[in-house]
């Protein structure tokens, strides 16, 4: 069966299993092992890189590992629980989950297994900042809980890590590490995580937000510039005219802002009198679908044209993202010459360009004009892969990011867990035949 996520990275299974709990979930990885048939694991499909799209083999569904506790500072949730069901549950005890990926229809083991971030991460980084606990099956299909604080067992290097303030791209490996700092970002290719225990902070007592406009990009970068530094400040989100003009509002640039306390922030060079300023929390509900609508109006557009996804995903320090959108204008001005946008976290010097091609030339031109762009963000510090993770539409960036030898030492890990190579094929890192078809 013909099997896709989001990105519409093209995908097929065999078989698709649907366990309901940790037991059935094991038989299936043991008689997978016994018989060398590749897992994929899937969750609500909303991913971005095609992590969750299978290439033969056994998908695995977790969407039936639902339980949900919600306790003081923390919460227990299976990975099939939706984002927004956790959220909604923690609001409801006066607490709040701090990850935000702009898909809250995502799955939490998803969000696991990408890191994935969003707009708070400003303020609060993304999820593996929030995982306390971890449940996994691995291949073999034993069971285990690991804590935070709980450490590897065996030796991994320290590898360089990029200057930004995120980074989702392989195996974040350090000697003495957690083990549940590998599960998490680790794409679904060590174990499958069934159950999580996540960190809820207490809810604000009070909490801001606006979309700011501007009469041009250089004034809100400006702004973005000036505003980091405001204590309370937990989103910094750009959207350029392009963006704006997508979502029917004509203005040249804008910068959503969210801020624990009364907003008070320099409006200099703003059209503060044509500004949206939250004094409710259903105002600030209007402001996220706001944001969330351009992602799905991008993805909407690019797929009526019949292609994948086409869109980036790095990050650079926060101090060089100026000059990364410097390059990102001066590039795709000259060489892409296709409409774009360009949007995201740029309060973590995170933007994301997404490009419309409207034939096979024009994607494959833009594919390699964005995947040219990973250099000068490596140059400067920053990540191929901020919060989606490579999965398998972006992998081949893994080697733009690491050399040889840290990519080995991700192997190794990996060989330690699957030493068949059977979970999450094509995912993150080639596998050995594909390896040795390159020879």
């Amino acid at each position: 069966m013909d099997i896709s996520d989001v990105s519409g990275y093209p995908g097929h299974a065999d078989q698709v299993f649907s366990p309901k709990d940790e037991e059935e979930l094991a038989a299936v990885l043991a008689r997978a092992s016994e018989e060398n048939v590749p897992i994929t694991v899937m969750g609500a499909m909303t991913g971005l890189a095609g992590g969750a799209s299978p290439q033969g083999g056994w998908g695995v569904s977790m969407r039936g590992f639902r339980r949900l506790d919600v306790f003081p500072g923390h919460a227990r949730a299976g990975t099939g629980v939706l984002l927004k069901e956790v959220q909604a549950a923690a609001a409801a005890s006066g607490q709040f989950y701090p990850p935000d990926p702009t898909e809250n229809t995502s799955s939490i083991g998803g969000n696991i297994g990408a890191n994935a971030s969003g707009s708070r991460s400003f303020r609060y980084g993304a999820t593996r900042a929030h995982i306390l606990a971890v449940r996994v099956v691995l291949m073999d299909g034993s069971v285990r809980e690991f804590r935070r604080g709980e450490t590897v067992d065996f030796d991994v290097p320290q590898i360089p890590l990029p200057r930004s303030s995120k980074h989702s791209a392989g195996y974040r490996l350090a000697p003495g590490m957690d083990f549940v700092d590998l599960f998490v970002g680790s794409e679904g290719t060590l174990g499958v995580v069934t159950e999580a225990e996540l960190q809820l902070l207490p809810a604000p007592a009070e909490l801001m937000g606006g979309v700011v406009f501007f009469p041009s990009e250089d004034s809100a970068l400006d702004a973005v510039d000036r505003w980091r530094p405001v204590p309370g400040l937990r989103m910094l989100e750009y959207l350029d005219g392009p963006s704006l003009e997508m979502m029917e509002v004509p203005q040249p640039a804008a910068v959503m802002v969210e801020q624990e306390g009364e907003i008070d922030l320099d409006l200099t060079g703003a059209l503060e009198n044509d500004s949206w300023f939250a004094t409710s929390a259903a105002d600030r509900e209007r402001f996220r679908r706001f944001r969330h609508a351009l992602g799905e109006r991008s993805n909407d557009r690019i797929r009526y044209g019949g292609f994948m996804k086409l869109g980036t995903d790095y990050a650079v320090p926060r101090d060089k993202g100026r000059e990364i959108v410097s390059i990102y204008r001066r590039t795709l001005d000259r060489d892409l010459r296709l409409p774009y946008v360009m949007y995201g976290h740029m309060g973590d010097a995170h933007v994301h360009i997404n490009t419309f091609p409207a034939d096979k030339e024009s994607f494959d031109r833009a594919k390699k004009v964005l995947n040219d762009l990973a250099y000068p963000v490596v140059e400067l510090g920053g990540t191929v892969g901020a919060e989606h993770g490579l999965g398998k539409r972006k992998a081949h960036l893994l080697k733009v990011q690491y050399k040889p030898d840290v990519i080995e030492a991700m192997r190794a890990v990996k060989r330690r867990f699957d030493p068949h190579w059977l979970l999450g094929q094509g995912t993150l890192l080639e596998t050995p035949a594909q390896l040795n078809n390159q020879l």
